[in-house]
């Protein structure tokens, strides 16, 4: 048997071999390898990894690429506010629990911005993944938070305008806003269309959409008189009211009005509940649906604390608010609408009202907090939560 361990008795002669010189760079690494390389560096890098070539712009979208930047830490979820404005596509995000805790600020700008653009004076925004999907009357766009690239999608089949929308299952679905049907769509990202799905029990006009539990939730709004030509028969509010698509059964489930009345101003889903804002002309109530179809108490309602708003916010016309579920968190942000051209006519000139005040009312803790207001220049803007 020969030992592994040399024989000091023998002597051998090594004569020194050429080097051979060899040069290994990371494209030429196998995928596995690369996607942990890649799926360590940091979020600001991300776009230019992209654009290098086609095989990392496929790993970046691929499963495995999510997976690691979960297992790595590195995903987080970011709070999106969007503004339209001419032909620019304004973003601010911030990340609540970051250390700094301040807004940043990009751009989109897409060729004839102007006339695409145009199209979403009114829109809804939802997300999916790392993908946000801004939603107007006419077109769509996908803005992915990763490469930082703005792609038009299909629109709705429906012209539909302040209408509700929410993710359920990796799809979007969208009702109201249309007083020629009651038709509630669904949205495909992998195919890219969109088909009808169900007819919601009501007509409304001003909703807001929220999902939990496999739920679409599709609150609050104005009645629209009717989807018959010639109907003049005027819009009530459904002051609390709101309806529930079971997206996988096909089918509406029944719930109760918010106790006390009220006309519904904002709504999100967070922690597996359903938060909505009401306004009674003089004050506001906050209140908790119990969302969880598991639990004993689905369906049970639940006031809690209201926000505590400047003394200088005065509950009119002029004062709207949009709120988002992030994580175990409700933020709710104040927007003004045409307040200086109100003033004016008014002959009023209040400090302190301006647009941008931004609550955070934690679920667990049960407290509202003041956050940092959002930039002057995100006027009139949508807030949607994505984890990326």
């Amino acid at each position: 048997m020969k030992s592994c361990f040399p024989n000091t008795q023998h002597h051998h002669h090594h004569h020194p071999s050429p080097l051979i010189s060899t040069t290994t760079t990371i494209s030429s690494l196998p995928d596995d390898i690369l996607l942990e390389c890649l799926s360590r560096v940091p979020h600001s890098t991300l776009p230019s990894l992209s654009s290098v070539c086609r095989r990392w712009a496929h790993l970046l979208n691929s499963p495995s690429f999510l997976l690691l930047r979960h297992q790595n830490h590195l995903l987080f979820h970011t709070l999106f506010s969007i503004s339209i404005s001419n032909s620019t596509l304004l973003t601010a995000t911030i990340r609540l629990h970051h250390h700094s805790c301040k807004w940043k600020l990009s751009s989109f700008v897409l060729k004839n911005g102007s006339a695409t653009f145009s199209l979403f004076t009114h829109f809804r925004v939802v997300s999916i993944g790392r993908k946000i999907y801004i939603i107007g009357r006419d077109a769509m766009l996908r803005c992915d938070t990763w490469t930082g690239t703005l792609v038009p999608k299909q629109g709705m089949s429906l012209k539909r305008k302040k209408f509700a929308a929410a993710t359920v299952a990796g799809k979007i679905y969208v009702a109201g806003g249309c007083s020629r049907s009651a038709a509630v769509e669904e949205y495909d990202p992998d195919e890219n269309s969109w088909r009808v799905v169900s007819h919601a029990p009501r007509l409304r006009y001003g909703c807001v959409g929220a999902s939990v539990d496999g739920v679409f939730y599709v609150i609050g709004g104005l009645k629209i008189g009717g989807a018959c030509a010639g109907n003049a028969e005027p819009a009530h509010a459904y002051a609390s009211s709101m309806d529930l698509y079971d997206v996988a059964a096909r089918v509406w489930l029944r719930s109760r009005t918010v106790p006390g009345g009220g006309c519904v101003v904002a709504a999100c889903a967070a922690s597996n509940d359903v938060y909505i804002l009401l306004s009674h002309a003089v004050e506001l109530s906050f209140w908790k649906f119990r969302a969880c179809r598991k639990s004993n108490n689905f369906g049970e309602w639940c006031r809690i604390r209201s926000p505590p708003l400047p003394a200088q916010v005065r509950l009119d016309s002029t004062v709207r608010f949009s709120c988002v579920g992030v994580e175990d968190k409700v933020v709710l942000v104040q927007v003004v609408g045409c307040i200086d051209d109100l003033l004016r006519r008014s002959g009023r000139t209040e400090r302190g009202v301006k647009e941008g005040l931004v609550l955070v009312y934690d679920c667990g803790g049960e407290e509202w907090s003041r956050g940092a207001d959002m930039p002057e220049v995100m006027r009139r803007a949508a807030l949607v939560c994505v984890e990326c």
